[in-house]
């Protein structure tokens, strides 16, 4: 069964994510990490694939976050322009209003001052006496009366005059302070809306570069789920080949293995009779004569098999993975992991693990160069052990000595990264490696 590959649109609901970005790349390398672990025997170029969309996909929810708190921010930002472009145009309309009040009060000012300069100037021409003698030459009692009247009109005028552009200087005085002040608050609103403009296009610069770093990473993830996709088919193709593999070696090892323990029946069998037979010899020298009792003896023939535990194939370096069932990440399914695995840099040397005879040798697809050993029977049972993925093969068939070098870790086949995976076979099915070693 194919993975499904679900690709996570930009639009996609923000998923939770760590504020803190150090912490954030901690555990998406994690996760890469273990990755890594899960698919050290897969074919590197599927698991480089799959590990590049799962790491892409790790940083989807940092890059998503990032994104709505730039948008929010620019948001923010553009609102508080908006705000400061309100306050510069109120300014602006008051520093305006009272230039025209400060205006109108100017012209008022410059009225005022040509009507006290007309008076001042009558005054001197007339050199003080001209009301007087206006009244003085009247002709009667009314016309006197009338001319005082309107000479009173007329110094009512002249002082109101003068008392108007007293309080039009004061006023002029005020305005100009008031503009002053208004002229500040303009400068203020000025600065501040440029300083608003200046975080919203830099808030908005932001946003875009975070929508630009969420639209690239949604098109890696498509791109590598695609890479995945399609290396997906040749993978089951080289698996397949992997098991036949498996099928047909474990054929050839319990073929070995019921003809090792039909060999061994038969020296066992072989070894009861001669047993038999020398006690019997021994019964009969006994029943004539106690001094020659012993001399029929014989010493029975040595077994074939050497009985003794496995030794690992190496002692360089770490177990990177024990026998056992592993989950694969891409397939998503349960698979047997059928030996030891054993992590050291390429060229390291293997040994054999017991004497044996080398019954194959050579480029074995998924397992890459390996090397299987039949070791014969030991403990009743038949074991076989093989040495897979080496940089190069040392010995091609005949016997071989425990801790003689066969060949040496590499990273052929499906493989990630240097290391041994050491498999051994019970009359010709996996076991784990640990019941041996």
């Amino acid at each position: 069964m194919l993975l499904s590959l679900a690709v996570v649109a930009p639009t996609s609901a923000v998923q939770s994510a760590d504020p803190d970005p150090s912490k954030q790349k901690k555990k998406v390398d994690a996760q890469v990490e273990q990755l890594k672990e899960d698919l050290h025997e897969t074919n590197a170029q599927l698991a480089a694939a799959y590990t590049a969309l799962k790491t892409t996909q790790g940083k989807l929810p940092g890059a998503q976050a990032a994104l709505s708190q730039a948008q929010s921010a620019a948001a923010r930002a553009e609102n508080a322009n908006a705000v400061a472009a309100q306050e510069l145009e109120v300014a602006q309309a008051n520093e305006t209003k009272a230039q025209e009040e400060l205006k109108a009060t100017s012209t008022e000012i410059s009225r005022s001052r040509e009507q006290v300069a007309q008076f001042a100037a009558q005054i001197y021409q007339d050199q003080g006496f001209g009301e007087l003698d206006m009244a003085m030459t009247s002709t009667s009692p009314q016309q006197f009366a009338d001319r005082i009247a309107l000479i009173g009109t007329v110094m009512d005028l002249q002082s109101r005059s003068i008392e108007e552009l007293a309080t039009s200087r004061a006023s002029l005085t005020a305005q100009e302070d008031r503009l002053s002040a208004l002229r500040a608050d303009s400068e203020r609103a000025k600065r501040k809306a440029e300083s608003t403009l200046a975080a919203a296009n830099a808030a908005r610069d932001k946003a875009s570069a975070a929508k630009a770093a969420l639209d690239q990473l949604a098109a890696q993830q498509t791109t590598q789920a695609a890479a995945v996709q399609s290396q997906q088919a040749a993978e089951k193709a080289r698996l397949a080949g992997m098991q036949a593999e498996q099928s047909r070696l474990s054929a050839v090892i319990k073929a070995r293995a019921a003809e090792a323990l039909r060999r061994a029946k038969i020296r066992a069998e072989a070894n009861r009779k001669a047993k038999a037979a020398a006690a019997a010899r021994a019964a009969a020298a006994a029943a004539a004569s106690r001094k020659n009792r012993d001399s029929g003896s014989s010493k029975p023939p040595a077994s074939s098999s050497s009985g003794g535990p496995l030794s690992p194939p190496t002692t360089v370096g770490w177990i990177s993975s024990e026998y056992g069932m592993r989950f694969h990440p891409i397939f998503r399914e349960w698979r047997l992991h059928s030996g030891r695995d054993y992590a050291a840099p390429c060229g390291t040397p293997l040994k054999a693990a017991a004497d044996g005879v080398v019954i194959e040798s050579g480029d074995r697809g998924g397992y890459g160069n390996r090397v299987v050993i039949d070791h014969g029977v030991m403990g009743g049972v038949s074991l076989a052990t093989t040495y897979n993925h080496m940089e190069s093969i040392k010995v091609w068939g005949g016997r071989v000595k425990r801790g003689q070098t066969v060949g040496y870790v590499g990273t052929t086949g499906n493989s990630t990264g240097c290391h041994e995976h050491f498999e051994v076979y019970e009359d010709g099915e996996f076991t784990d490696p640990r019941n041996y070693l």
